[in-house]
């Protein structure tokens, strides 16, 4: 059986839900049929963004961070396209002001970056609100729902257009004429094959950071690139965190690691744990503990000192309670780690340390590094000392892919001789991060590049 849509958007998180109500208000008058098509379940709906903390890179929803398009082609090393990242910053305030339309609301409260460069705010609710309050409005913007099924292939018309797209439904194929297709179903972190070819042989085995990661298998950029699209971004780069792994919360972060030491499975110290805030090491320091750590895993260590840096529970998300001892080898013991290895370690570390340790300050980077230590720690370098010593095993999980396909500031999929017509792409499909992830921009550009995509795809409609 065949159908035909005006638009068919390919994922239900931030960047589908986007493009689906962007696309059903530019309508106005002339009601248009969308569709949007997701794997998940109606339940199970929302993608990565559901289970977001969507902090944005805004000082309010009126007002950017600083240096906002600076930092962000800072991060990526100038490879990001610089007017993709000018569009981002262009529109963002405004998506944000849509979003209030809508019913969503902003907050500013203190994230778990301790040691945060740029301000944030958050939607009341994060990412699960975006998700309820844009599926509603789609809803009643008359956009149609396609849950449980599988987008299996993009039809082109002869003339190199967008034709159709094929999904699968409880085992059932069909062809749904459209003009327009927006791919909005994320990067291939849960495709084990293309995880092993970009990232290294055990890339596929690193955990998901939530339940909605395990939908994205990569299956619109193979989609896209059957197509003819090309590809963007850093297609080794990946956007992973330490995560405590007896959690089975989402996002269950340790990212109090600075402020103590983190060893292997031999008690062995193996990165600079205060080589710069948070945001700045936490990829690095996931990566090295499932590729270069026995066992893929590691402890953060900390003395009870911990417990006096003002806010420090906020960033443990874990639910789990630390491994707590009243000695150094009581603590190897509980986490069943070379004890002699670990003695060693902090022995040499608070050999290493100044004993003075009036220069600390949890909130910024402040200079108070070892001497002589190898690997350093080259701030908030306090001993290791006072009993109880606690820990908490960490190991590294995945967010999202940066490689993907091409796009444009008008969120069109780039193809050999330019934008393929009637094709579009927004999120983590597409490739635009590199070297780390810019922090406060993966939902806010699902967001702004999902609404343009949106807009444009209707267009097709009239002009196709």
């Amino acid at each position: 059986m065949e159908q035909s849509y005006d638009v068919v958007v390919v994922g239900h998180g931030a960047a589908g839900l986007a493009a689906a109500l962007a696309a059903a208000e530019a309508a106005g008058s002339a009601p248009a049929r969308v569709l949007v098509v997701e794997r998940a379940s109606q339940a199970a709906r929302g993608g990565n963004t559901r289970w977001s903390p969507s902090y944005m890179r805004l000082e309010a929803p009126d007002r950017l961070a600083p240096r906002f398009e600076e930092d962000m082609m800072e991060t990526s090393g100038g490879r990001s396209d610089p007017a993709y990242v000018a569009r981002l910053a262009a529109d963002a305030t405004p998506v944000l002001a849509w979003l209030q339309q809508h019913g969503i609301t902003f907050d500013r409260p203190p994230n778990y970056f301790l040691t945060a460069a740029a301000p944030r705010i958050q939607p009341v609710g994060a990412g699960a609100a975006i998700v309820d309050v844009l599926a509603r409005a789609a809803s009643a913007a008359g956009v149609e729902f396609a849950y449980d099924t599988d987008a299996q292939s993009l039809e082109l018309a002869p003339g190199g257009g967008v034709a159709a797209l094929h999904v699968r439904t409880a085992g059932t194929d069909r062809r749904i004429a459209t003009n327009a297709i927006v791919f909005a179903c994320g990067g291939f972190e849960s495709d084990p094959v293309a995880m092993r070819e970009h990232l290294g042989e055990g890339a596929e085995s690193i955990r998901p950071i939530t339940a909605g990661t395990a939908y994205n298998t990569g299956g619109g950029i193979r989609m896209a690139r059957a197509a003819g699209a090309q590809t963007a971004g850093d297609w080794n780069g990946v956007h992973v965190e330490p995560v405590d792994p007896r959690s089975d919360r989402p996002e269950a972060v340790v990212l109090t690691y600075p402020y103590g030491i983190v060893v292997d499975r031999n008690g062995r110290r193996f990165f600079d744990e205060g080589n710069g805030r948070v945001d700045e090491t936490w990829e690095t320091l996931a990566r090295t503990i499932h590729f270069e750590t026995p066992g893929r895993i590691a402890y953060a260590i900390f003395d009870s000192s911990l417990a006096e840096i003002p806010g420090f529970e906020r960033a443990i998300c874990t639910d789990r309670e630390p491994i707590r001892a009243g000695t150094i080898r009581e603590l190897a013991a509980g986490l069943e780690i070379d004890a002699d290895g670990l003695a060693q370690t902090v022995a040499a570390y608070n050999a290493a340390v100044p004993a003075d340790a009036s220069a600390f300050e949890a909130t910024r980077v402040d200079g108070l590094a070892s001497n002589g230590l190898v690997p350093p720690k080259s701030n908030w370098a306090r001993r290791i000392a006072r009993a109880p010593f606690l820990a908490y095993p960490i190991v590294c999980a995945i967010c999202y892919t940066f490689g993907g396909v091409k796009t444009d500031a008008e969120a069109r999929v780039i193809g050999a001789g330019g934008p393929i017509p009637g094709l579009f792409a927004a999120g983590e499909i597409t490739g635009q991060f590199y070297g780390k992830a810019p922090g406060g921009t993966s939902v806010l550009r699902a967001l702004v590049f999902g609404r343009i995509a949106g807009k444009h795809a209707l267009d097709c409609r009239t002009n196709g």
